[in-house]
């Protein structure tokens, strides 16, 4: 038998990475990639959210205005009384001979109930599509709401859907009032950006005019965000919306104040430009959550779908509203139901009783593997030392959250790396109570056991992927880890202590000893 084997060789480079990659987790060093701390862990923010889901429905509604009234002036047709009444669009169209043109438009707009009665249109969502755009705008929440946490630098935020309408965030290494409530503007900032046409007909009449003698004339009336006595009278279907967003940074005005400049999509730009041409002289309001942050007046048409929000930003606001701009509008607002801190004192006292746990199982399996098994057993905790490494190496790898339960699937996955070890020992250890040599029981006692390990192993890994599939984020962080342990125990065990063997066969073979080598005669 050859010293060096492929076995050997493949176990050798595996023990290499192991090492290699656990280090920086281990030891915490400033560079390399390491395993990051769950909640219970290390402390942080727990909440839990609810999203308004019909206001989903509402800005649906206001989309398939919008989309109305660009298709009438880009089709030229002339509609009047274009509004939104109990959340239905309703509009007259003032030519008979445009409504077929105006039919199939329409057509166009999956999920609409249509009713037409003579030239007025009556536009609302069936009731399947609003069910669907009350599960999308929980299902869109949860994926903006992760994108402006990872954007803020924090460190692996778990943001899952609860129910039909809730979201549970969880923020590990959050511990000044200051950092949860940065977290929190962030998270609940609806960053509904709407550029909307002032109505210069009726403008000086805003202070007297009531919000329904407004919503007659198809209008709303908005508070300027520094001022709340300066009040605007604008059209109530926007021009634009931040669905058209796709950039936003913070920059500097000529007086050095912070601004937000936000470049739109091909859409957006065309439309912009468009709009912006057709009313020169006239103002366009740059709306930002149901506030006019700046009116400035159209002086020529404005090309290259870019414009920018000023209105007296400090650098941290500016930076997280460009933030909120850039993963996009929330579908709906989100309410805080509960909101639970973990103090890092309570996750210190997890670690350590964890790290109890996991050193004393170890250590208890480590006596009496070696002392019920002799050298079979000192190899079989070479390769459960090594098992535990590759866990560590390939969570850090993947950039992983440890969580309590992922400690618990480790603590596990020792005595399941074990167990392989044990069916290829008692195996060997049959053999030689038949009267095989020792190297015939060897390479038998690996060949009658696989099919055992296998079975239990792939067993086990299913169910761990079904938990990773349908469980919350506890029960992902176990399953990881003992999905983990599970292929690095069928390496360590299978391949490693077999090329061990191989190694190791000829000084076997040599001293003839089956009891020092696997406790038996």
């Amino acid at each position: 038998m050859k010293i060096f084997n492929y076995r050997l060789i493949i176990f050798t480079l595996t023990i290499i990475f192991g090492i290699v990659f656990s280090i920086p987790s281990l030891l915490q060093t400033d560079t390399g990639k390491k395993i990051s701390l769950g909640l219970d862990l290390q402390g942080g923010l727990h909440m839990l959210l609810g999203v308004n889901t019909h206001e989903a429905v509402t800005s649906k509604i206001k989309s398939v205005a919008t989309s109305v009234k660009y298709f009438s002036d880009d089709e030229e047709l002339l509609i009047d009384g274009l509004s939104i009444e109990n959340d239905s669009v309703v509009f007259s169209v003032l030519d008979a001979d445009e409504i077929p043109k105006m039919d199939e438009m329409l057509k166009q707009i999956n999920g609409l109930e249509i009713s037409k009665e003579d030239l007025k249109y009556r536009l609302k969502l069936t009731a399947e599509d609003i069910e669907k755009t009350k599960d999308l705008a929980v299902a869109q929440a949860v994926e903006t709401i992760r994108n402006r946490l990872d954007q803020f630098g924090l460190s692996e935020p778990s943001v899952l859907r609860q129910g039909l309408t809730d979201i549970v965030v969880e923020l590990p290494g959050i511990k000044t009032a200051e950092d949860e409530k940065a977290a929190r503007e962030l998270i609940s900032k609806p960053a509904n950006l709407e550029l909307m046409a002032v109505d210069e007909e009726r403008a000086d009449q805003v202070n007297t005019m009531t919000s329904s003698q407004a919503a007659s004339y198809g209008d709303v009336i908005l508070e300027d965000t520094n001022n709340p006595n300066i009040k605007y009278l604008v059209k109530e279907i926007p021009i634009l919306n931040g669905s058209q967003v796709v950039d936003a940074q913070v920059a500097f005005d000529q007086s050095n104040q912070p601004i937000i400049n936000f470049t739109l999509n091909s859409t957006g730009a065309r439309i912009f430009g468009e709009f912006t041409g057709k009313n020169v002289g006239k103002r366009l309001a740059v709306v930002l959550d149901g506030k006019v942050y700046s009116a400035p007046n159209i002086r020529e048409r404005i090309g290259g779908g870019s414009g920018q929000i000023s209105g007296g930003f400090t650098m941290a606001e500016a930076g997280n509203v460009a933030i909120a701009l850039r993963s996009g509008a929330l579908p709906a607002t989100v309410t805080l139901l509960e909101k639970r801190s973990v103090g890092p004192s309570l996750g210190a006292d997890s670690i350590q009783a964890s790290m109890v746990a996991l050193i004393s199982g170890f250590v208890l399996v480590f006596i009496f593997m070696v002392f019920y098994y002799r050298r079979a057993g000192i190899i079989a905790n070479i390769a459960l030392i090594v098992n535990i490494f590759i866990i560590i190496a390939i969570m850090a790898l993947f950039g992983a959250t440890l969580t309590l339960p992922g400690m618990a699937g480790i603590v596990l996955t020792i005595g399941m790396a074990v167990d392989a070890n044990v069916i290829i020992t008692e195996r060997i250890r049959e053999l030689i109570r038949e009267g095989a040599s020792i190297p015939k029981a060897i390479e038998d006692g690996y060949s009658n056991a696989m099919r055992a390990i296998l079975d239990a192993n792939i067993t086990t890994l299913l169910v761990a992927i079904l938990l990773y599939a349908y469980g919350t984020g506890p029960i992902k962080g176990f399953a990881i880890t003992i999905s983990i342990g599970i292929l690095a125990s069928m390496l360590t065990a299978i391949l490693g202590t077999h090329g061990i063997y191989e190694a190791l066969m000829s000084k076997i073979s040599k001293d003839k000893d089956s009891k020092k080598w696997f406790g038996v005669k």
